[in-house]
């Protein structure tokens, strides 16, 4: 039987794993997308093709997130998390020898899948070691290193890339990768299984990939024909999946939650809209940043820690507030202060001051900070504990899909009004506009978000 000292020693090495384990997916990803143009002039890239390196990893992330939170619960958190850091580990060593476009998007598919498992299972490790009155604490802590790898990285990718070529970040990535694998093997010790012995449902498993595919896929595809082909083979297969959900006696996912569980079912359509209305906003703000202004990888970089910084900060704060208030009503205000750093970004113009820029974005991080942390917990206050894994893989289904979806808006934009071009002086206007267009539509999203927000009801943790 585990002391009391033993039980805080596994709280505190839980905590630190999963910290360190969060931080190397957001790092990786916002730091890719600083070194997006630097890419494109070495591999002669269309902008098109450009915004594929970005939407392939959320894309995997979004069709393997709800399956692999299911093998995490069955097979075990620990040894998940691990496997997530060794693909990442392994894929972004592959990357230092891209030669193409096209190699360097299947290589982000295995940095998906890696960085899939790691979303699922950091945030599952700690829901379950510690305690309902101290979750939105931790949580807040945990997330917190999310932004800290979304804040670490564009100045770290933007460094790097001006100083030793965009491969040098992938390396750096190998490295951090190293130290997480470190400290899961060496201090974090024990397993969670919760759900240990129960058959994984593999026709749900590819009913549920299947869909979420041609969905997101028809989605860039858009407005093309063909979109609505993928889109509607998508959503059949996506009733299937139901249907098999409602029969199976080990069901992949109890869809029963999304009907009987208010709380769990608006709790993650609001999670999807909020990631759906301000992933791709980094993505243009980069390109904005080098483009338009001019300004060098490194500078860039260092612009766009404003909106993670924030996050990092005010994460843990909006955590701890989620405990005392009802988390509902702080993600609900998160949501309306993103959509009011939304509003602002609209007013970009080719000779836009820094100094706007930043609070925009510091005003943006405000909001994600107050709604992320809070909406997490009020998500794992809602379902049983031998749930955790699948609700954490939910969320990360609902990210990934948010993500995919911004990235499909910005990608379809850019397509009407860019084209199969590169971006050139001639077409800073039209990526203005551009942007112009995908941030409205981020605004309208974000209204949507909030009434979904409300509409949850009071949370009882």
């Amino acid at each position: 039987m585990k002391t009391e000292e033993d039980q805080k020693r596994i709280k505190q090495s839980a905590l630190i794993v999963s910290t360190i384990a969060c931080f190397l997916s957001p790092y990786l990803g916002s730091a890719v997308n600083v070194c997006l143009p630097a890419m494109q002039q070495d591999l002669s890239i269309d902008a098109v093709l450009l915004s594929w390196i970005t939407t392939s990893y959320v894309l995997t992330n979004a069709i393997f997130a709800l399956p692999l939170g299911k093998v995490s619960d069955i097979w075990g958190r620990k040894k998940s998390l691990a496997t997530g850091i060794g693909l990442i580990m392994i894929s972004s060593f592959l990357c230092f020898f891209a030669g193409s476009a096209e190699v360097m998007i299947a290589l982000r598919v295995f940095q998906g899948i890696g960085g899939g498992l790691v979303s699922v299972t950091g945030l599952a490790i700690v829901s379950s070691i510690f305690p309902p009155h101290e979750r939105g604490k931790v949580l807040g802590i945990v997330i917190a290193s999310i932004y800290a790898g979304l804040s670490v990285g564009p100045f770290a990718g933007g460094f790097l890339t001006q100083n030793f070529g965009w491969k040098s970040v992938f390396l750096s990535a190998v490295l951090l990768g190293l130290i997480a694998f470190l400290f899961i093997v060496l201090g974090l010790k024990g397993e969670w299984a919760d759900a240990a012995g129960e058959r994984l449902d593999f026709s749900g498993c590819i009913l549920y990939s299947l869909s979420i595919f041609l969905v997101t896929y028809g989605a860039t595809m858009l407005p093309s024909i063909n979109a609505g082909f993928l889109i509607g083979g998508g959503v059949i297969c996506l009733f299937f999946f139901v249907v098999h959900q409602m029969r199976s006696s080990a069901p992949l996912f109890d869809v029963r939650l999304f009907v009987s569980n208010r709380v769990f079912a608006f709790s993650s359509l609001a999670a999807l809209i909020h990631y759906s209305a301000i992933f791709a906003v980094t993505f243009l703000m980069s390109l904005y940043l080098q483009y338009v202004l001019g300004l060098s990888p490194q500078t860039a970089g260092l612009i766009l820690l404003a909106q993670p910084l924030v996050q990092t900060f005010f994460t843990p704060v909006a955590g701890k507030l989620s405990d005392m208030k009802d988390p509902g009503r702080v993600a609900s205000l998160g949501m309306a202060v993103t959509g009011l750093g939304l509003l602002l970004l609209i007013f970009l113009k080719t000779d836009s001051s820094l100094l706007f820029i930043v609070i925009s974005l510091m005003i943006m991080g405000l909001g994600y900070a107050f709604f992320s942390s809070p909406n997490m917990n009020a998500i794992m206050g809602s379902v049983e504990k031998r749930h955790y894994g699948v609700a954490s893989s939910v969320t990360a289904t609902m990210r990934s899909l948010g993500m995919t979806a911004s990235m499909a808006i910005a990608t379809v934009t850019i397509s009407i009004c860019i084209g199969r071009n590169e971006i050139v002086a001639e077409t800073f206007p039209a990526l203005l506009e551009t942007m112009r267009i995908c941030f409205t539509i981020f605004i309208v999203l974000c209204c949507f978000g909030i009434v979904a927000s409300l509409s949850r009801g009071k949370v009882n943790k």
